[in-house]
């Protein structure tokens, strides 16, 4: 998949671009960059209503290609060098979402498929 990123692009926007792909994922931004390995604080995620452009510290436009393969860090890691935004993605895990701070190794099918693992174990 390709996300396009502008400053006119809002948040909500990507969510759903990268939510179709990857359904039992989601992506959020926040404020400030987080360590490897390090959660973000939930009271710096980012309105999911709003504009790139009102975050981003880089305001270049381009493309961010992004396949099954890529590992979590490889994405969260795009966002922040090429688009100046930090990015999170969580993963579902029955009715709650985590953040996949400590699997940030991971590829976003790894992810995807322990998501729907859980699903389907919560669903039993």
């Amino acid at each position: 998949m390709k996300i396009h990123i502008d400053d006119k692009r809002n948040i909500s926007d990507i969510q759903e671009e990268f939510n179709s792909v990857f359904p039992y994922l989601k992506i959020e931004f926040f404020k400030k960059p987080h360590d490897a390995g390090e959660t973000s604080p939930l009271s710096e995620m980012l309105p999911s209503d709003s504009t790139l452009g009102k975050w981003r510290t880089r305001h270049n436009e381009g493309d961010l290609t992004i396949t099954a393969e890529t590992k979590v860090e490889e994405v969260e890691s795009a966002f922040q060098e090429k688009f100046g935004i930090s990015a999170q993605v969580f993963r579902k895990s029955g009715a709650v979402w985590l953040e996949t701070s400590a699997t940030d190794a991971w590829t976003l099918k790894e992810q995807n498929e322990q998501g729907e693992f859980m699903e389907q174990e919560v669903g039993e």
